[in-house]
This record gives structure tokens, C-alpha cells and sequence, in this order.
């Protein structure tokens, strides 16, 4: 029991090392399988991690050149226009007739000026440099020994074991390698098909800040169900603020479109033929997930009900093993 509580109190008091430990092992993985396949070529593993690390670092140098420049200037643009589109948030027939009705309206117009006015604040201590630039080196470096160490380290730990529970533990965790590998390669698939769709359909339909928006919808797709409704729901109303009512159905019947699209198409191909989880249980993955770990939580939810499951299974046909008496020969 002491052993429980100290376990407990160690997770809620570095509950920033967990998550950045997790979102570095789940690159790792992903990373991993890129290694795999180059190392089945022919190429030795610390050529391969070499060679996966450069493509990585000469993509993610390509994309900021391309992209980074014009998403930060509409970012500003949309980040200045935050008061103007409130206002017109809240003078809009349908949502002032709901706020008055939930006796809310006067309590918005009351925030609004604070509300605005701490945009800006927020968004500078966001993006703080010491802070963002030392996540984001520590993520780094754990991924990268993650996916240099880790092998040796999971095949030191199986050596110890006893042959018999080595193979079972082989088993299990080569099931969650290749469900969790599968399902990340697929959802970034899914990101960068949303974000391609989305920010050419709102560029298409003359909307403002067309980029972020595009980049914060394939964003959405990492929270499966939940995220891309948000998302949709979000950039529809900004949509109805800055091009009016004709736009904003332009863009939700894309948005009803696209759900379609990656409900009924894309998602399937996922989450099916990779980690076969139940959509019940995936939602409620996402809720306890996402109250303790918050968005990063959410993200994780399907792999860790995915190796939940596995581990349950292979729990339960143990369990079976032992309770059905073996027939004699």
C-alpha cells in the first residue's frame, strides 16, 4: 500500500516528465518503424537512425521555410482582429437572441474587453522561450535516445525473464509495437489529409487566416471523433463573423463533407486494421485522459486503450490456460 501511494504521489508531482516522456516514446515508435523498414533494406540500424533523423530534420526545415513565414503573419492578422470579430460574434440575430434567452449576454459583453485584452498576454506566455524552447529540446532528445537506447534497454530487461514468461512478454509487446506504430502513421496521414483539404477549401471560399485555420483543423484530427467536431464547429463561426452567413455554409456543409470523409473512409482504415478498440471505449479513453493529462492525454487515449486491451487479453487467456485442464494425449 505505501509502495501504491508513493507511486501515485511520484505520477501527480512530475505529471510534466510523464507526458513528455510518453509523447517522446510514442515518436520513438513511429520512428522506429521508418528504422525497420530501412534496416530490412540492408542498411545497418545506426545508419538507418541516422539516415530517418536527417529526412526528419530536411522535412521539418522544408515545411517552416514554406510554411512558417505566412502562418505567423495571419496568425497576428487574426490575433488583432480578435476584439472586432467578438463584437461581431456577439451582434449576430441567432447567437444574441440564444445569450439573452440563457441570460448570458451582458456577462460576454462584460468579459469581452478582458477577454481581448489578455489575448495577447496569453499568447506571448504560450509561446515563452525558455519555457517552449526547453520542452521541446528535452521532447527531442528523448526521442532521440529513446529510439537509439530502447531496444537494448526493452531486450535487457526480456533477458532477465524465464523463457517461458520472455516469449509471452515478447508476444505482448510486439502486438502494442505494431498497433501503436500502425495507428500513429495512419492518424498523421489523416492530420496531413485534413489540414491539405481544409485549408484549400477555406482559401477556395475567400476566408482570411485561411493557414492556421487549415493547419488547426488537421491539428483537431490527433483527438479522434471529438477534435475534428470542435475544430469544424470553431472555424464555422469565425467564418460567420468575417465573410457572413452564405461563407459560414459553405463551410459547415465542407465540414459535414469531410466528417463523412474521415469517418467513414479514413478512420476505419486506422483505427480497424490497427488497434481495434471499440469507439465507446476510445471516447471514454479520451475523457479520463484528457482531465488528467490534458491535450496530450487526449492524443494518447487510443494507443494506451489499444495496449490496455492487448494486456487484457493476454491476461485473460492465461487465466484460461489454467482453468481448462489440458485433454490427455
Amino acid at each position: 500500500m505505501l509502495l501504491v501511494a508513493a507511486l501515485v504521489l511520484f505520477v501527480v508531482r512530475t505529471r510534466l516528465s510523464l507526458m513528455l516522456s510518453v509523447a517522446s516514446a510514442l515518436a520513438a515508435v513511429a520512428l522506429d518503424h521508418a528504422v525497420e523498414a530501412a534496416v530490412r533494406r540492408g542498411l545497418r540500424r545506426g545508419l538507418a537512425i541516422a539516415l530517418v533523423l536527417l529526412a526528419l530534420l530536411l522535412l521539418a526545415a522544408g515545411l517552416g521555410i514554406l510554411l512558417v513565414p505566412p502562418v505567423v503573419a495571419q496568425a497576428r492578422a487574426l490575433v488583432d482582429q480578435v476584439p472586432e470579430l467578438w463584437r461581431k460574434l456577439q451582434d449576430l440575430p441567432i447567437l444574441s437572441s440564444a445569450l439573452q434567452q440563457l441570460d448570458l449576454r451582458t456577462e460576454l459583453v462584460k468579459a469581452g474587453p478582458a477577454a481581448t485584452g489578455a489575448v495577447s498576454p496569453v499568447l506571448s506566455a504560450i509561446g515563452g522561450f525558455v519555457s517552449a524552447a526547453g520542452a521541446v529540446v528535452a521532447f527531442a532528445f528523448l526521442a532521440i535516445f529513446m529510439l537509439v537506447f530502447g531496444r537494448e534497454l526493452v531486450g535487457a530487461a526480456l533477458a532477465e525473464l524465464p523463457s517461458g514468461a520472455r516469449e509471452r512478454y515478447q508476444r505482448i509487446g510486439g502486438k502494442i509495437y505494431r498497433s501503436i506504430g500502425g495507428y500513429l502513421g495512419g492518424l498523421l496521414g489523416i492530420c496531413a489529409v485534413n489540414a491539405t483539404l481544409t485549408t484549400a477549401a477555406l482559401a477556395i471560399a475567400g476566408l482570411p487566416f485561411f493557414l492556421p485555420l487549415g493547419i488547426l483543423s488537421g491539428s483537431s484530427s490527433l483527438v479522434p471523433y471529438a477534435g475534428p467536431l470542435v475544430a469544424g464547429a470553431a472555424i464555422t463561426l469565425l467564418a460567420l463573423a468575417t465573410g457572413g452567413l452564405w461563407k459560414a455554409l459553405a463551410v459547415a456543409i465542407y465540414f459535414l463533407l469531410y466528417g463523412q470523409l474521415e469517418g467513414n473512409v479514413l478512420g476505419p482504415l486506422v483505427f480497424r486494421r490497427t488497434v481495434h478498440v471499440n469507439p465507446l471505449i476510445t471516447l471514454l479513453a479520451i475523457l479520463f485522459l484528457a482531465e488528467f493529462m490534458g491535450v496530450l492525454g487526449a492524443v494518447i487515449a487510443v494507443p494506451a486503450a489499444a495496449a490496455a486491451q492487448i494486456v487484457a487479453r493476454e491476461l485473460l487467456g492465461m487465466r484460461r490456460e489454467r482453468l481448462v485442464p489440458v485433454p490427455p494425449p
